[in-house]
């Protein structure tokens, strides 16, 4: 008998199995190039872009007796590369979360292949979401933004943002940035791709359009809004995982996504329809200043056809659900024939019904008896 030869050989290097197994050490070694540029003079010009956040302005106020110094950052184009190494950040972050709790928990819980992509999924935005939405709150919270609902239009525009704010927007625009490689990493289905593709381009163009437009009071509102209530279907979606039987957080979810919608539509057109109609009109890119026309209805349009977008996909996964679950109630109403005694007598002396001539009517032929 020859012996075994072994089948769990590593890949080639370089090759595609290769980088999607290693791909978060590779990545690693890639943010720590940056890192260690801050250590040497000669790479410290480059590597600060990457690593800390860029234009810094301050401003020295007279408030009281004495003066106090204040940070503010503005966008520019250098905020392209901190997005880069954020995003490496976001990959690691990434592999970590999946590495050391979604794996354990899936192979104790043995999903199935379809439940092991969506547990996944639903677990890394779960996290993210949950993050996002309690960092994007204490923001809303410190500048008063939820308790001065016009200071969401009055000043535009809002050209300087405090720490707190731009590094936010820097990390959103890094994780969404990441999901795309993510794509190839986690090796996504075909027909998963286009929806995968088509929600993540909604995150960046508007994460993006806010940020770049200066409307950044408004984007942080509306994205914790969105991500209270992706939040909740989410944790739904997992609890359903470990207990089929409690979808108890889907009808949370269904009416907190109906006023979600309602929500951001209401606050998009009181601030960009009417709040900045009442401001400096102008169109000034040196200022910061976008408050034209034309670029209030590109805004509302963009936002409104999102909604809608959401609200149709919303309707369908909903009809879909019902559809499914009167589907099964019908299967457990529905009768099962019962035999009767009549019936298997008949069978049991003939064919379809029909006697046969070796069946009961044909008496026994008695043995004869032996000599």
């Amino acid at each position: 008998m020859g012996i075994r030869k072994k089948t769990n050989k590593s890949p080639p290097v370089f090759s595609h199995e290769f980088i999607i197994q290693n791909h978060a050490d590779i990545v690693s070694c890639v943010a720590m190039v940056f890192l260690l540029g801050l250590m040497f003079e000669v790479t410290a010009k480059v590597a600060v872009f990457f690593v800390t956040v860029q234009y810094n302005v301050t401003i020295t106020t007279n408030e009281g007796p004495d003066e106090t110094s204040i940070n503010f950052f503005h966008h520019g184009l250098k905020d392209l590369a901190t997005v880069f190494f954020y995003m490496l950040v976001a990959i690691i972050m990434h592999a970590i979360m999946q590495e050391y709790v979604l794996d354990k928990i899936n192979r104790r819980m043995h999903f199935s292949k379809t439940k092991h992509s969506k547990f996944n999924e639903s677990g890394q935005l779960s996290a993210f979401y949950l993050c996002s939405c309690v960092w994007g709150s204490s923001i809303l919270v410190s500048e008063h933004f939820l308790s001065n609902p016009a200071s969401l239009w009055e000043g535009y525009p809002h050209t300087l943002m405090l720490f707190q704010m731009k590094f936010f927007y820097i990390c959103q625009m890094g994780y969404w940035l990441h999901a795309l490689p993510e794509l190839y990493f986690q090796k996504t289905k075909k027909e998963d791709i286009l929806r995968q593709l088509v929600y993540i381009s909604l995150y960046l163009v508007q994460i993006g359009g806010a940020y770049l437009l200066n409307l950044t009071r408004l984007g942080l509102v509306l994205l914790v809004l969105h991500y209270f209530v992706e939040l909740v279907f989410h944790v739904s979606r997992l609890i359903y995982f470990s207990n089929e039987n409690n979808q108890a957080g889907f009808t949370a979810w269904a009416i907190l996504f109906v006023l979600g919608r309602l929500l951001t539509l209401s606050l998009s057109v009181l601030t960009v329809g009417f709040g900045l109609a009442g401001s400096e009109q102008g169109l000034d890119l040196a200022s910061g200043n976008f408050n034209v026309l034309i670029v209030r209805i590109t805004v509302l349009a963009v936002i409104c056809v999102t909604q809608a977008f959401m609200m149709w996909k919303f309707i369908n996964f909903q009809l879909r659900r019902w559809r499914e679950h009167a589907q099964a109630q019908s299967m457990k109403k529905k009768p099962v024939p019962t035999k009767s005694k009549s019936s298997k007598k008949e069978k049991a002396n003939g064919v379809n019904g029909a006697v046969t001539s070796n069946a009961a009517d044909s008496p026994r032929a008695r043995k004869e008896k032996s000599s």
